[in-house]
């Protein structure tokens, strides 16, 4: 009698994987082709093929140039509810400003040198300060390279417009104690942004030498928004990290004369029409003027921060 039991039929042979290939293609678990330097699924792939044990799994190549772009590990800023994973040249400016830039300019300030540091560790569990702080740093590249001129690129804008969306997230919830210094800290990187980036290429195509009727001034406006936050997150407060630098709020609010164009460099004194009568009340220029005459004389390594 015939048997009723089925008939095994024979299973999906597995794809075969080269045991040759290159690692990133087993670990993408894909048939190498084993060519050399460079295999064919890397190339397409837009990674350096890995025969060699020194060369990291899956390393970008940068386009054009089949250089190594400097990622050797993933690198993100996260927090409860955002992540962001910083690509090659995210890391890079993080580690050329934020962590080596900063913290060499003030060589002889321990204080800025602290709060830098604490800033630069908090950025990776706030994506807010992150992104704001990445903003900054492209700024201050494109204003050093001048590649662009006056011109935002698109990487600025990107992160300026995250930084302030994630900002005003987490100032629509709870402000817990441990929140309150990134939150500052990206207020005023969002704040120097403003002042950083007038849409304008010349100063003849600034405010005051240019109406502000067409546009508001949203570098001043930024400026107000952020030192509304003061009273909220109080940075003077004993475990803050920015209270090791409440001499330097001191002298920056310390009072400015009340009379005259004392101390504030002729040229300035001329645009802004202030003469030995000028007062606060008949003339809107007379404290900024006098604010920026105080710190014009202040030598380049002195880093300061204040209620502007």
């Amino acid at each position: 009698m015939a048997s009723q039991c089925p008939t095994k039929l024979p299973g999906r042979r597995p794809r075969q994987r080269s045991r040759l290939g290159c690692r990133n293609c087993k670990l993408r678990k894909l048939k190498c082709d084993e060519s050399r330097p460079h295999c064919k699924r890397c190339s397409s792939f837009g990674v350096l093929c890995n025969f060699q044990a020194n060369i990291p799994d899956l390393q970008p190549i940068a386009a054009g140039t089949g250089r190594l772009l400097a990622v050797t590990s993933a690198v993100w800023t996260a927090d409860k509810s955002t992540s962001y994973q910083l690509n090659a040249k995210c890391q890079d400016f993080v580690t050329r400003y934020l962590r080596d830039s900063l913290i060499s300019c003030t060589p002889d300030d321990p204080n800025m040198i602290h709060v830098n540091r604490k800033l630069f560790e908090l950025a990776f569990a706030y994506p807010c300060l992150m992104h704001a702080s990445l903003a900054v740093a492209l700024t201050y590249d494109r204003y050093l390279n001048g590649s662009l001129g006056c011109r935002r690129s698109l990487e600025e804008c990107y992160h300026w417009s995250q930084g302030t969306a994630l900002l005003n997230r987490r100032l629509c919830g709870p402000i817990e104690g441990k929140d309150k210094d990134p939150i500052w800290g990206t207020a005023a990187a969002l704040a120097l942004l403003s002042f950083a980036s007038p849409d304008a290429c010349t100063p003849e195509e600034s405010w005051p030498l240019k109406s502000s009727n067409d546009s508001p001034l949203g570098w001043l406006s930024m400026t107000n928004g952020k030192m509304a936050l003061w009273h909220i997150v109080n940075p003077l407060r004993p475990d803050s990290l920015f209270h090791v630098m409440a001499g330097t709020f001191a002298q920056m609010n310390s009072p400015l004369p009340e009379r005259g164009i004392g101390g504030i460099p002729p040229a300035l004194a001329a645009v802004c029409l202030l003469d030995d009568s000028s007062t606060a009340k008949n003339n809107p220029y007379f404290h900024a003027a006098h604010a920026v005459g105080q710190i014009l004389d202040l030598p380049d390594d002195q880093v300061t921060t204040g209620t502007l």
